[in-house]
């Protein structure tokens, strides 16, 4: 009988077990969630669909003060921070293999903290349900340059099916017809945003995986740690010196937060428990929610208005992802997500989420 250890620091500790992401797969099994397994995965589960649901709205809550590149920046930084807090308590460590830290420097920079910016851009000119939407495409990216430039995969023909569908949904999202001055700019740079972790996730894979014993939650704090160096210095070369905190307002602090502690941090925990007793497959089903909870908490929280083109083009989008990932055959693959959870998902499974987990 399993015995599971006591207290937040037992659960946490759980999550060392989960080193299995530099072999390509998670704990050697993709397991199958059964009926009385649920009620240990499905608050987690859940959780992190509303986290990095969530995220968007705290983005455009901090956007109205700080420069994109400072949003990036401060919920990088607090992520960090949380990660490291999370290694303490589980008692792990950072890798100290020199060329594995080389090789995370692009899924740091490319795959993290250029689309964090990007997103908090697009945000200034689109609405949060609009990036919640855009993040959901990140799948469609990955097999492309997964195929093409890294090698990783190869082409079938359900995913080119897939993902013919899934662009088509992107054209919808994106109003081709009527989209044009800012709001085209703000559609681009969140589409940007999904294509740098498009890129990222095949990066990983192809460089990192296998490379190296550390833990998920030590390579996702790697990765996490070189995307707040390199926002910070993006942010005071590109806009200076962030305002004073305490002009910031409470919203605006709290939103940094909740974007760091949460979506970078706990998070990521939440998603390794997931994956040890549900899956990786069942763990990547949340990016199926996470645009539903943009879109839901767009319109209650942020009075944001919701034309046809979104929910419609969003579910063919979704409808391309889940047939290219073969959600609909017999032996289903994983789903990509985005962002930090790319360092523990099962072969090209991305992040941060989420990312924009993330």
């Amino acid at each position: 009988m399993h015995h599971r250890k006591a207290g937040f620091r037992g659960w946490l500790s759980e999550t060392r077990t989960l080193s299995s992401y530099p072999s390509g797969r998670v704990s050697g099994v993709i397991a199958t969630p059964t009926p009385d397994s649920r009620s240990a995965w499905m608050p987690g589960f859940l959780a992190n669909a509303v986290i990095w649901g969530a995220s968007f709205i705290f983005i455009k809550i901090a956007v109205d003060v700080l420069h994109p590149t400072w949003v990036a920046a401060g919920r990088l930084a607090a992520g960090a921070v949380t990660l490291l807090a999370v290694l303490l308590i589980t008692k792990d460590r950072l890798p100290r293999d020199r060329r594995l830290w080389f090789h995370m420097i692009l899924p740091g920079v490319l795959g993290t903290a250029i689309p964090f910016a990007l997103f908090a851009y697009g945000e200034e000119r689109v609405s949060s349900i609009v990036a919640g939407i855009w993040n959901a495409t990140t799948a469609l990216w990955v097999l492309p340059f997964a195929v093409l430039v890294f090698r990783t995969e190869k082409f079938t023909a359900r995913a080119t099916f897939g993902l013919s569908i899934g662009f088509v949904g992107v054209l919808i999202v994106l109003g081709f017809w009527e989209a044009e001055g800012s709001s085209l700019i703000g559609q681009l740079m969140c589409g940007a945003a999904a294509l740098c972790y498009g890129v990222a996730i095949p990066y990983i894979k192809r460089f990192v995986t296998g490379r190296s014993e550390a833990s998920g939650v030590a390579l996702a704090t790697v990765q996490v740690i070189i995307a707040a160096v390199s926002s910070t210095i993006a942010a005071l070369v590109l806009s200076g010196p962030p305002p004073m905190p305490t002009t910031w307002g409470w919203d605006v602090i709290a939103s940094i937060l909740a974007l760091g502690v949460f979506g970078s941090g706990i998070a990521f925990a939440l998603n390794m428990r997931v994956i040890k007793i549900a899956g990786a497959s069942t763990a990547a089903y949340v990016t199926y929610l996470v645009p539903l909870v943009a879109v839901v908490l767009g319109i209650l929280v942020l009075d944001e208005s919701l034309t046809w083109n979104l929910p419609m083009g969003a579910l063919i989008v979704l409808a391309g992802v889940a047939i290219s990932q073969g959600m609909f055959s017999r032996k289903p693959r994983p789903v990509v997500t985005n962002g930090v959870s790319a360092v523990v998902q099962e072969e090209e499974l991305a992040a941060v989420g989420s990312r924009p987990g993330q």
